[in-house]
């Protein structure tokens, strides 16, 4: 194998891939991300020594919780840019253990990597086959390794969303790097694993709790809001990912401009926040899922700016390539990147406005409106409408239908679900799965669409805070008494942490599709099949009959 990865839903064969990325990674930044994040695991080590006699490094908090984001699924492609943080990160650890050697003494810690390599950029490739995913020996540890590993690139990616709005929390950090360093324990048992992976799913409920109060901190709770996916005749500006404090640069920049901003893909909950809505030139959303975005981006005309995750490498001829800007963790080698802003400043988007200037407008693919903005603390103002429509038996069943979307054929799985479901069903969302049904005329109960979207995946931890308020609203002593079903498709590691995060409240019987983890050894699926209840899908027909009219 030239190199090894499953770490998402479109591993190859559902095993893993050994040659190219299906995603677009090539052999060689699969490799250096092994790497990095073998080096990761030996930052963690000491810094996880240094924390336990006083000593907090930011700095490292910051590196290692960057490098993990840029590993997720889709986020960063770029050759250089992992050399660069490889090359940080030796120089990082060699000064990490030289200062706990100095400040807490010896016999803290084992060196982490007793394997003498000069770190030179030619060995780099070799190096990282020594120490990726496959050299875990034991396939039942390695899947919980891994297991834990992915968890944790969710917890850094949204903490990274949280940091860049001013949030952190020097606990999840600890969390993060002591998880790291356990990985490389080879005295952990199964138990001690299935507990750190659980205490992960702690950590990913915390985590999101700081980032939903980050968000409505700064930009209010989001609001039941109608979203234009129609065109205005101005040069627009595309903003994909996850990343609102760039979208809020970059509104400021381009006002009075004479050019217009859209949201892609998981970008869309934006326009459900107060904040946003000052902004005139902040026209609607434009296009659907990641993965249609050669085509869209295509049609689009001018630039396009990833925040984070969710590209995808364009083809040679892609007339949209030297369009497309990155920045934060995302990254491609041949894409322009918007350096970090700096301290209490802005990131300087000066010249991704004025390439739009010279672009055509948008050519309009769609028109209409869609309506979300169904977060938390609006689904919890319309409860007594809501808990109503429940007793009087207008609405039988909530299906929780959050998560990925992805490029597979099969995933047509969860339009044909959505069609099919009673009408008297609700449908609670959050991420881009969204896409496979928002856009599909299902109506409403009494009012309430049957459609109820919550955000981005990071908003499914909104879909929690209802469902455990419902909980408590009907006296019920289990969360599992109520009446929701949970049909969930996953794609990439913050998916995982999402994952984790239901375990960890107690939600069972989850259905997880289009396929299981590649990741999961059949014991270890057997653990979360036996105690959680976790499940995959079949066919519509069938779904429907067990999960709704069971």
């Amino acid at each position: 194998m030239s190199m090894f990865c499953f770490q998402c839903q479109e591993a190859a064969k559902n095993t893993g891939c050994t040659v190219n990325g299906v995603c677009g990674k090539t052999e060689d930044v699969a490799n250096l991300q092994d790497l990095l994040l073998h080096l990761l695991k030996g930052i963690s080590i000491y810094s996880t020594a240094a924390r336990k006699c006083g000593v907090e490094k930011p700095e490292v908090n910051f590196f290692v919780m960057e490098s993990l984001f840029a590993t997720i699924t889709n986020a960063n492609f770029s050759r250089s840019f992992f050399i660069n943080q490889i090359t940080k990160a030796l120089e990082m650890r060699q000064n990490i253990k030289k200062e706990i050697y100095e400040t807490c003494g010896d016999g803290m810690v084992t060196d982490h990597d007793t394997i003498t390599w000069t770190g030179k950029v030619e060995q780099y490739d070799a190096k990282a086959k020594e120490v990726g995913v496959m050299a875990t020996s034991n396939e039942d540890v390695r899947s919980l390794r891994e297991l834990l590993v992915y968890g944790v690139k969710g917890v850094a990616a949204y903490a990274e969303h949280a940091y860049n709005l001013g949030s952190n929390d020097n606990n999840l950090h600890a969390f993060i790097q002591k998880a790291l360093a356990a990985t490389t324990d080879d005295t952990l048992t199964a138990d001690q694993l299935v507990a750190l992976v659980l205490e992960c799913g702690q950590n990913g409920v915390n985590v999101m709790a700081m980032l939903d109060k980050a968000h409505t901190d700064r930009y209010g709770n989001p609001e039941i809001t109608k979203v234009n996916i129609g065109v205005n005749n101005k040069p627009g500006i595309l903003i994909s990912g996850h990343d609102l404090r760039d979208l809020e640069d970059l509104l400021i920049q381009t006002q009075n401009t004479g050019v217009d901003v859209y949201t892609h893909s998981e970008m869309l909950p934006a326009h459900y926040y107060p904040f946003f809505k000052k902004y005139t030139n902040f026209v609607g959303n434009y296009g659907n899922a990641w993965w249609k975005q050669k085509e869209e981006f295509e049609s689009f005309n001018g630039p396009i700016l990833f925040t984070t995750n969710c590209l995808v490498p364009p083809t040679a001829q892609a007339s949209y390539k030297d369009r497309v800007f990155t920045t934060g963790a995302a990254g491609f080698e041949n894409f322009k990147h918007i350096e970090a802003r700096k301290e209490n400043g802005q990131k300087d988007f000066a010249a991704i406005i004025a390439l739009a200037k010279t672009c055509k407008a948008p050519t309009e693919i769609e028109k209409g409106e869609i309506v979300g903005g169904f977060a938390h603390n609006q689904v919890l103002a319309l409860a007594d409408k809501v808990i109503d429509a429940v007793k009087s038996g207008a609405i039988k069943k909530f299906i929780v239908m959050a998560g990925c979307d992805g490029r597979m054929k099969d995933r047509n799985y969860y339009s044909e679900f959505a069609t099919a479901l009673p009408k008297d069903s609700v449908i609670l969302t959050a991420g881009c799965a969204k896409y496979r049904y928002n856009k599909l005329q299902l109506g409403d109960i009494g009012g309430i669409p049957r459609v109820l979207d919550a955000g981005q995946c990071n908003d499914s931890y909104s879909l929690a805070v209802i469902a455990l308020k419902l909980k408590e609203v009907f006296g019920l002593d289990d969360v599992n008494k109520l009446p929701i079903v949970y049909n969930i498709a996953w794609y990439e590691q913050k998916a995982i942490i999402v994952l984790l995060a239901l375990l960890y409240l107690g939600v069972k019987n989850i259905h997880l599709g289009p396929t299981l983890p590649a990741f999961l050894s059949p014991n270890v699926a057997n653990v979360l099949i036996n105690t959680f209840g976790i499940g995959g899908i079949s066919t519509v027909e069938n779904d429907i009959k067990t999960m709704i009219n069971n």
